[in-house]
């Protein structure tokens, strides 16, 4: 009988890991809009849950309402092995300075995101802080593509990025790893303009304008992207988990991003 892996909320990266899963012989359930199971189907949740020896969650917490999951299944969860998908805005803003897990968390605007990184904590889990993630079909490229790209005059402002299929990597590696808690980011924090600039030359496009963010004219999420400023470290990844991300910059991610392949996955 294959080994069954749960996954929690199928969407864009658990999609990418399921595909990897199953691609060593996994049997994969999960919940979410792609997903096998409905979150809300109680009883075929319970029955998939009682079969499965790994489960990771990838989905959001719930306002004041709790971490879903846990709430919902936390007593089936007892003795898996549990993987969570949270975020390095646990952090809050650094002013641009390093952060690796010695940190302190639930500093910043993501109270509900680090009380639920916390609680994963607690139960056992592999929990995964990521900062932004692109991808095929889901990156600057698009962005740019579609004219919905930005440059904002924010000097000194930079972010930390990961390519999914290092998120990938990563949760693959930890598969033998103890509970505990990484970082998974590339080696380059840098501003996203310099992102926007590079799928710009990459498409032989001309950069969109440099404003400031009252020009933008940028949704809240959107403007909330750049109240926080900080550098993520992945040593702990690194040297725990034997994990080195395959796309250590922007530059070579964006290029993977261009290739047919990652055309032909994005299209599966």
């Amino acid at each position: 009988m294959k080994p069954r892996f749960f996954i929690f909320g199928l969407g864009y990266t658990a999609a990418r890991l399921a595909a990897a899963l199953e691609a060593r012989g996994w049997d994969v359930v999960s919940t979410g809009r792609s997903g096998t199971l409905l979150f809300e189907d109680a009883g075929n949740v319970r029955l998939a849950l009682a079969d499965a020896s790994h489960v990771l969650s990838s989905v959001p917490p719930g306002g004041d309402l709790g971490d879903p999951v846990l709430d919902a299944y936390g007593p089936m969860l007892a003795g898996k092995w549990l993987g969570y998908l949270s975020s390095t805005g646990v952090y809050g803003d650094t002013g641009g300075a390093w952060v690796d897990e010695s940190a302190p968390t639930g500093t910043g605007r993501r109270a509900a995101r680090a009380e639920a990184d916390a609680a994963w904590l607690v139960c056992g889990a592999r929990v995964f802080r990521l900062p932004g993630i692109y991808g095929p079909g889901r990156s600057a490229l698009e962005r740019v593509r579609e004219g919905k790209a930005h440059r904002i005059d924010l000097p000194g402002q930079v972010f930390s990025r990961v390519h999914v299929d290092d998120i990938v990597s990563g949760v693959l590696a930890a598969l033998d790893a103890p509970p505990g808690a990484w970082n998974l980011a590339d080696d380059e924090p840098c501003s996203q303009n310099a992102v926007i600039e590079h799928a710009c030359r990459l498409l032989g496009l001309a950069p969109p304008p440099l404003q400031s963010l009252d020009e933008a004219g940028l949704s809240p999420m959107a403007r909330a992207f750049y109240a926080e400023n900080r550098r993520i470290a992945n040593h702990k990844a690194r040297r725990e988990l034997g994990w080195t991300p395959r796309y250590p910059s922007y530059r070579e991610g964006l290029a993977s991003c261009l290739t047919p392949s990652a055309e032909r996955d994005q299209q599966a």
